[in-house]
């Protein structure tokens, strides 16, 4: 079996201590189960914290919600996101709107 090179130096030297990968030029260690999570959708939000499936985010500026009688205020907080490909790259419900997308730059996680 071939091991991955390192993520950060790219180094081919990596060996296996126990259930981490280690490089001995970097001194960087990671378990290989987080390499195949790191390939998946990656989505930031306003602070380049990474999200999640299932975390609670804050609405961080009024947003205008074309249709609506009303705009999401700042400070909402919306439960339970789902993260999916495109330009709008949050799926949610939101209390009084209903299933909206949201653009992640206008979020923070809670």
């Amino acid at each position: 079996m071939s091991l991955p090179n390192c993520p950060k130096c790219q180094s081919e030297y990596v060996y296996e201590d126990g259930l981490l990968l280690v490089c001995p030029e970097c001194a960087y260690e990671w378990s290989p189960s987080d390499e195949e999570s790191e390939e998946g959708l990656v989505v930031l939000d306003s602070n380049g914290t990474r999200l999640a499936d299932g975390d609670t985010v804050t609405v961080i500026k009024d947003l205008k919600v074309k249709g609506a009688p009303k705009d999401i205020k700042q400070g909402t907080r919306v439960k339970n996101i789902r993260l999916v490909e495109g330009d709008h790259n949050i799926d949610c419900k939101i209390d009084g709107f209903g299933a909206m997308k949201l653009k992640s730059e206008f979020v923070k996680k809670s």
